[in-house]
């Protein structure tokens, strides 16, 4: 899938119809087993959802840009008109960038705030300068759309070099270009 940081997803059943275009969005929805779906990250958060009692899946691309379009509730307002019940999603927040790392500009947290008030939580400021929590945003998206069940994987793709792959690490470092990490999710 080509991701966007859009808030477009893309639903896989036994009706899709594969063709040979490469698919433009920003999350994959199946119910079909046996088919991996999964997303490239370098920073962005990668989110994994499963509904075991309607075997039903969803991998998740979630930068800034498409948390804030809506991407996190388009998926799950689509998971619960296919039957879903919000309190019986499983989320897994992936690997992220973590607030100590990414360092934002004041229009960006003007437009969080202007959002939502509330949303001055995720931002901390240090020596004048501003940082965001992306993977405690989408949390907090989540548990608003009704998941309970969340794990946020607590690993710093922009510190851990060897373990990772991090955009903004290679920016930093004026490194021709950088990898991406890859979340899965399949339903057996």
């Amino acid at each position: 899938m080509k991701q966007t940081h859009s808030n477009k997803f893309h639903y896989i059943d036994k009706k899709y119809k594969v063709e040979n275009k490469k698919l433009i969005g920003d999350a994959l929805i199946t119910n079909l087993k046996g088919i991996a779906i999964g997303v490239l990250t370098a920073d962005c958060v990668p989110i994994l959802i499963y509904d075991k009692d309607k075997n039903i899946i969803s991998a998740i691309h979630a930068g800034w840009r498409g948390a804030f379009k809506g991407i996190l509730n388009n998926v799950v307002e689509f998971l619960v008109k296919k039957g879903s019940n919000t309190k019986n999603l499983i989320a897994v927040i992936g690997p992220c960038i973590s607030i100590n790392d990414y360092e934002i500009q004041k229009d960006f947290q003007d437009k969080f705030i202007k959002k939502n008030n509330k949303n001055k939580v995720f931002f901390k400021k240090i020596k004048n300068k501003t940082y965001f929590s992306l993977n405690k945003y989408i949390y907090s998206e989540l548990r608003k759309l009704g998941v309970r069940k969340i794990e946020i994987v607590k690993k710093n793709t922009f510190e851990q070099k060897y373990n990772f792959f991090s955009a903004r690490r290679s920016i930093a470092r004026k490194e021709v270009d950088y990898g991406r990490n890859i979340s899965i999710i399949m339903i057996n």
